[in-house]
């Protein structure tokens, strides 16, 4: 039968093999290609969800606008003289038709005319917006990588403005958080210690002698022990040569000095592992023809026959090989994780390999332990049997593999343990620390075990050494029950929070105590299928989440792929409907990376898959600061602006429409010209927005940068709530009211042009266009603080072409046309003194409600944003280059009692936190 090991994937390169019999398997909708695109959902972000909220609102405002007209043009009706006036007579055939077909039609000829009160082009616009303001991320310098000449990639678009509204950050940490660069540190063999170029064979170099747990003089059995288990690492392994690499090469590399590596592997873990044997003293040369060859100490080549290979998996956490040496011995070497190798030991030094073990996690290493088998004839026929009838089987041939592997894996000699190095990308302590202030919660999800992880996490400053670790492990599950390893937690962290959930930022200051949790991948499954006696006392799903929202920082080690997306999924559907973020180098991330919000791809060393199946790519993780705090805020900003404001300029459109229906009989009579009905959201007033959408910088970048809690003013979607939205709607309806009564009353003058002429419908329609146009476009010029030539050049610009338009479009009698309604129209609003005076007072008197308020609201409850804003200006654009945040804070009121952290009570006292003398002298005399 066919297994895993017998596939091809495309791309692979087949190696030491003459010829194959080929297969074609998993076709049509089999294929994993079609299997992915069937599973994956669709993302959507908090931004769409919200417009098509509003749309729903408008929609609705559209409807009722349309009943109340043909319901208030029959009650108009209801008088014959209005009915039927003499000058505009029914046909027989209007008058012979039923009143609820006249009343249908009424009410879709309204619908056509209120219309443009849905912002259709919105959502063009907002399409364009996502796609060009991606090449803004793609085109940044400072996420451009010069050692993998990678740039950030945007695989989709339509989640730019959702890096700005991340809540929870889910990290693998292999490759992620690390470089995934492994360096062979030491190994242990029965209690003695091995460093490369430092101790070997048992003799211990200078320089060496403060190294723990060193016995210089091995005994017989530790010596035979020593070269089982080198021998055990240059077998039992997935590494290839290098296709260059020939025997003869490698040997002469040896004796020069070569310090390249010759071997290539799917894992960094066992290149590591075979170079560092190899600068022990043993190296593996080749498989050729089933034989694998080690070159030992003595320079003699020792081959040993591959038999059978029990590949590594996550659930097994284990792979072994069973070999038959030139002497006619067969062995079986086992390495593993230490959870999954110390419980099959039935010899060898535990206790002294443990302590090795323990200690090295503890200093961040990833460890690895190494036994042996010996087996004699009988006992291999026996495995040859069991794995040839599992792998002839074709149901259950997975659950039967592992059974067989199970059964042979038992019964091991323990050996020793290895030692590996994996350092902390640069700036990924940072990252993690800025993400923190920005209110993030962060989570690592690894398979490492505890100690090891736990260092990774002090390291990267995802724990602090103030931190309270938590621990929901099965180990305290061992001791007491779930139940009450739970309870406990809950009432340590609700007593001191009050059974409130804390904010991230309380963590930052002394007078609250910071807690981390750590939980490993048995107890997260016992939590979230508790056996049937465990859920009568309880939800412990809802109480581990509980305890993890008042946690800054969650650690969850020894986890499958799989529990990576149950978290991710879990947290997703908590109550509070938190947006998550998935960040992973590998294959085992692909599935955390699809089940999040947003996921992101590393462009590690363990392939492309994650890349590809994310949403976004970035080359290291120390980009993720700025792509979350810079492009995510500024894209957030942008697009809530864009959102808001579409609706507000439809409004300021259509409502003069509405109001124009009582003066003409509810007759769907236009107010402006069909030209201005279809050229105001595509010409006049789309690309001024458009632009603002793509540039505006509401804060300089590097203050953003230096300012992590900044972040939390645009988070939970603030921008796009309920209130602020009926504030836009409720602006535009005055600006459409003041336009519409602010001509219409100043028509009452019946002297409105020099030579007493009075203007008809379509003058006084163009009259309330033209401040339309001009108040929408100063509306967006009053809104925007980053101002380019380019943004100069399309607001001042299309008020421009609005007029050159209009000039052209009445001046010029064109053929075409069946009607020439505008003829002249706009030259009589242009030479009317009064007009002029007109436009100017209702543009100023439409834009005045709004600049009060933002006055006031900028003078007595400013937010942290707008005192930065306040501030930049006031140092002339370089307050990121020396001014702390902490002196922006207002001081305290006199008598007031003061209350909050050390960090707190130091913002109200500027002097005491200012980075250098030059600031506090600045600050203390109140000098820009």
């Amino acid at each position: 039968s066919l297994a895993s090991q017998n596939l091809l994937l495309r791309g692979a390169t087949l190696k030491n093999t003459e010829y194959i019999y080929g297969v074609a398997i998993y076709t049509g909708m089999e294929t994993k290609m079609a299997l992915n695109y069937q599973s994956k959902s669709q993302k959507r972000s908090a931004v769409e969800k919200s417009m098509n909220a509003y749309l729903v609102v408008y929609l609705c405002i559209l409807i009722s606008k349309a009943v109340i007209n043909t319901t208030l043009k029959y009650v108009w009706q209801a008088d014959p003289n209005k009915d039927e006036p003499w000058y505009n007579e029914k046909t027989e055939t209007e008058r012979q038709r039923h009143i609820l077909i006249r009343a249908f039609t009424d009410f879709l000829a309204f619908m056509v005319l209120f219309n443009y009160i849905i912002p259709v082009s919105m959502y063009v616009t907002v399409e364009m917006q996502k796609f060009l303001g991606s090449y803004f991320m793609m085109w940044d310098d400072e996420m451009f990588d010069e050692e993998l000449g990678e740039r950030a990639v945007v695989n989709t678009s339509d989640l730019n403005e959702e890096l700005g509204q991340v809540e929870y950050v889910f990290t693998d940490k292999t490759g992620t958080l690390t470089e995934n660069n492994m360096e062979f540190i030491e190994c242990c063999v029965d209690g003695n210690v091995y460093v490369p170029h430092v101790i070997c064979n048992g003799q211990v170099m200078p320089g060496a002698e403060g190294i723990d747990m060193i016995d210089t003089s091995p005994g017989p059995d530790a010596r035979e022990h020593e070269e089982l288990f080198f021998r055990a690492l240059c077998l039992c392994h997935t590494v290839q040569v290098k296709e260059e690499e020939t025997v003869d090469g490698i040997k002469h590399g040896i004796h020069q000095g070569k310090s390249s590596s010759f071997y290539i592997s799917s894992s960094p873990d066992e290149v590591a592992l075979v170079e560092g044997m190899k600068r022990l003293g043993f190296t593996y040369l080749r498989l050729k023809d089933g034989q694998m060859e080690i070159l030992n100490r003595e320079d003699e080549i020792e081959r040993f026959e591959l038999l059978e290979v029990l590949t590594f998996d996550s659930v097994r956490r284990r792979m072994s090989v069973i070999v038959r040496s030139s002497t006619g011995e067969l062995y079986l070497f086992c390495k593993g994780a230490d959870s999954s190798i110390f419980p099959r030991i039935i010899s060898g030094k535990v206790e002294q390999v443990k302590a090795r073990v323990e200690h090295n996690a503890v200093e961040g290493l990833r460890t690895l332990c190494v036994a042996y088998r010996p087996l004699s004839a009988e006992q291999y026929e026996q495995v040859c049997h069991l794995l040839t009838r599992a792998k002839l089987e074709f149901q259950d041939q997975d659950k039967l593999v592992a059974e067989a592997y199970d059964l042979i894996e038992r019964d091991l000699t323990l050996l020793g343990a290895t030692a590996v190095e994996d350092r902390l990308q640069d700036k990924a302590a940072d990252t993690i620390e800025s993400l923190h202030k920005a209110g993030m919660k962060v989570w690592v999800l690894t398979g490492d075990k505890m100690e090891t992880a736990a260092a990774t996490c002090y390291a990267s400053k995802l724990f602090r050494r103030s931190t309270q670790i938590l621990e929901l492990t099965t180990k305290r599950t061992e001791e007491q029950s779930l139940h009450d390893v739970l309870f406990e937690l809950s009432r340590t962290v609700l007593r001191h929070y009050g059974g409130m959930p804390r904010d991230t930022s309380s963590g930052l200051s002394s007078e609250y105590t910071d807690y981390g949790l750590i939980i490993d991948g048995a107890t997260l499954s016992a939590v979230m299928r508790p056996s049937q006696e465990e859920s009568n006392s309880g939800n412990y799903k809802e109480i581990f989440l509980e305890i993890c929202r008042n946690c800054s920082a969650v650690l969850c080690c020894r986890m499958a792929p799989l529990q990576k997306a149950q978290i991710v999924k879990m947290i997703k559907a908590s109550k509070e409907h938190p947006i998550t973020l998935a960040i992973g180098d590998g294959a085992n991330d692909v599935s955390m990376i699809l089940e999040a919000h947003v996921g992101i791809g590393i462009m590690g060393k363990e392939g492309r898959q994650a890349v590809r199946n994310s949403d976004y790519a970035i080359p290291k993780f120390k980009h993720l600061k700025k792509m979350l705090l810079v492009h995510g805020h500024y894209y957030y900003i942008r697009i809530s602006e864009l959102v808001q404001y579409f609706f507000y300029k439809n409004v300021c459109f259509i409502f003069p429409q509405f109001l124009y229906q009582f003066f003409c009989g509810f007759s769907q009579q236009p107010l402006y010209d069909t030209a201005y009905l279809t050229l105001y959201n595509i010409s006049f007033t789309s690309l001024p927005i458009l632009l603002y959408s793509l540039m505006e910088q509401h804060i300089n970048i590097d203050i953003l940068k230096k300012e992590p809690s900044l972040y939390r003013d645009i988070a939970k979607n603030s921008l796009l709530t309920w209130p602020i939205f009926t504030y836009w709607t409720v602006l535009g309806i005055y600006d459409a009211i003041v336009m519409f009564f602010g001509a219409y009353f100043l028509f009452d003058n019946t002297t409105f042009t020099s030579n007493g002429q009075m203007f008809g419908n379509w003058t006084f329609g163009t009259l309330v266009f033209t401040v339309l146009v001009f108040t929408v476009t100063f509306k967006l010029a009053l809104d925007t603080h980053y101002w380019t030539w380019i943004n100069h050049f399309v607001i001042w610009g299309s008020l421009v072409f609005f007029v050159v338009f209009s000039l052209l479009w009445g001046g010029i009698i064109w053929p075409f046309l069946n009607y020439q309604r505008m003829y002249y129209v706009f030259m009589q609003i242009l030479s009317s003194g009064p007009a002029w005076l007109s436009i100017i007072l209702l543009i100023t008197a439409s834009l005045l409600p709004d600049v009060v308020k933002k006055v006031f609201w900028r003078a007595l409850w400013p937010t942290t944003t707008e005192r930065i804003q306040n501030a930049d200006k006031l140092y002339k654009g370089q307050l990121s280059e020396f001014t702390p945040l902490a002196a922006l804070h207002p001081p305290p009121k006199a008598g007031s009692y003061q209350r909050g952290s050390e960090n707190q009570r130091n913002a109200l006292n500027p002097r005491r936190n200012t980075c250098c003398w030059l600031c506090a002298n600045m600050l203390s005399r109140n000098s820009p």
